[in-house]
């Protein structure tokens, strides 16, 4: 069952976590400074290291949908649910009313739209229709 856990609710938690037990957190705050060979000082904030995070958790969950199996329409099925559970939070939480919470609900549309659609094009791989012997 753990095959099937939407990776995607990790990034919710973290953001919950740190908006609800660290009030005052802003993400646009900085992180962590890299110098560049150029000079320029790349500024890593909070909510791009989450945003990044995320994408990677997306990747992972797309490797998933591709995967064959009967498992697939549970993560599926789990993956809508994270997404609307976070465009309703999203919508009626103030903490969540933040650029990068709708980012979070936007990579969440994608694994749901995605996965449903990979599983989609792979089934209709596995179909084959053989001609009926006269």
């Amino acid at each position: 069952m753990l095959g099937n856990f939407p990776l995607i609710v990790v990034s919710f938690a973290i953001y919950n976590m740190v908006a609800f037990l660290f009030q005052g957190v802003n993400w646009s705050d900085p992180l962590y400074s890299i110098s560049m060979m150029s000079g320029a000082a790349w500024t890593i904030t909070t909510g791009e290291a989450l945003i990044a995070l995320s994408l990677m958790f997306l990747f992972f969950e797309l490797v998933k949908a591709a995967r064959p199996g009967s498992h697939s329409i549970v993560d599926h099925l789990l993956s809508t649910a994270v997404f609307i559970g976070a465009l309703v939070e999203f919508l009626l939480v103030r903490a969540a009313g933040t650029s990068v919470f709708a980012i979070l609900v936007l990579i969440a549309l994608v694994d749901a739209l995605g996965g449903w659609s990979i599983s989609v094009r792979t089934a209709r791989r596995d179909v084959s229709i053989e001609p009926h012997p006269e």
